[in-house]
């Protein structure tokens, strides 16, 4: 897409890019690109800096902002050389700068550079998507796990939030609640979903999952954050959780806020062997966990505070991957 109030810039870069083979948007204002991007899949933005309505910088500033259009390409041309001016297209998240005149053969190098670069993008959420429909399909084979992905990636990105986690922590745990159990895909159905006590070797197979959900999700770059919470997130502080027995603060920080909030998911949800937990009865049931080394207290009482002023919807109920 071309964002340009002179009609002679537009038809000139539309030009460029036809010629090359790129289907080309043209459009004569800042607040017409916000528009044509609600109904338009675009792969690389053209901003000219100075427009009506919405200027490069606001309308860059709206794109890198919304999580449907952050990924997308942005490249400001301006006939602007002031450092003030590419400190603020920076700020506001551009990819690149062009400066009118526009150099074709420049144009065109890094158009080519940052679609390649798109294309890599729409790649890896592709296989992103593969995985979130994968676990989905896992939770659906259970009644009572019926929203269970969503509320754990929800949830635990709210307490990580109230914990001052990093963004990436953040973006890992909304990732993890939604993958944490894909390596159940490995369970059999008839362990998986056995409503009865399980075996001594049915557990076993059931522990395993952590550690080939790790194995599904590893080869992912983007999941280097998560990978921890998948591997982890069933340890416990006192060393006797699974699959590496870690201790203390040796579990990470990101598994052990999903780990809570997993617990108090599976409390509060109908099981085939128990009915939902009150919230008081939950939180308690918690408290003595928390007592006996398992859950780390400090997370625990700022999920209990989240949970007592009913912040983040954390009174919902609903069906869990099991504990």
């Amino acid at each position: 897409m071309v964002a340009d109030d002179q009609a002679a810039n537009r038809e000139l870069l539309e030009e460029l890019l036809t010629a090359q083979g790129c289907k080309v948007i043209a459009v004569p204002d800042g607040a017409a690109a916000v528009e044509q991007l609600t109904r338009t899949q675009v792969d690389l933005v053209l901003l000219d800096v100075m427009m009506p309505h919405l200027n490069g910088f606001e309308v860059c500033e709206k794109i890198k902002n919304n999580p449907d259009t952050y990924l997308i390409p942005v490249i400001m041309i301006t006939a602007l050389s002031d450092k003030q001016d590419r400190l603020e297209g920076i700020k506001v998240g551009a990819d690149d700068f062009l400066t009118r005149p526009v150099d074709r053969t420049e144009l065109l190098a890094r158009v080519r550079s940052l679609l390649k670069l798109k294309q890599r993008t729409d790649e890896l959420e592709r296989a992103e998507s593969v995985l979130f429909s994968l676990a989905r399909s896992i939770e659906g084979k259970d009644p009572y796990t019926h929203g269970h992905c969503e509320r754990l990636a929800e949830y635990s990105a709210r307490l990580g939030e109230q914990l001052g986690l990093s963004e990436d922590q953040i973006t890992a745990l909304r990732r993890g609640g939604v993958v944490h159990d894909v390596g159940k895909i490995a369970v059999p159905d008839a362990i998986l979903l056995k409503p009865g006590r399980l075996t001594p070797d049915e557990w076993t197979i059931i522990r395993e999952h952590s550690v080939v959900g790790e194995r599904i999700c590893a080869p992912l770059k983007s999941f280097r954050f998560v990978l921890p919470i998948i591997r982890h997130h069933h340890e416990k502080l006192d060393g006797s959780g699974y699959p590496d027995g870690l201790r203390g603060d040796a579990i990470p920080v990101t598994a052990r806020v999903l780990q809570i909030v997993d617990v108090y998911d599976a409390l509060t949800t109908d099981r085939p062997y128990k009915k939902a937990f009150s919230v008081t009865d939950a939180l308690q049931t918690m408290k003595e966990e928390v007592a006996k080394g398992w859950w780390d207290p400090h997370i625990f009482d700022q999920f209990e505070r989240l949970v007592r002023i009913g912040a983040a919807d954390f009174l919902s109920r609903g069906a869990a991957a099991g504990r």
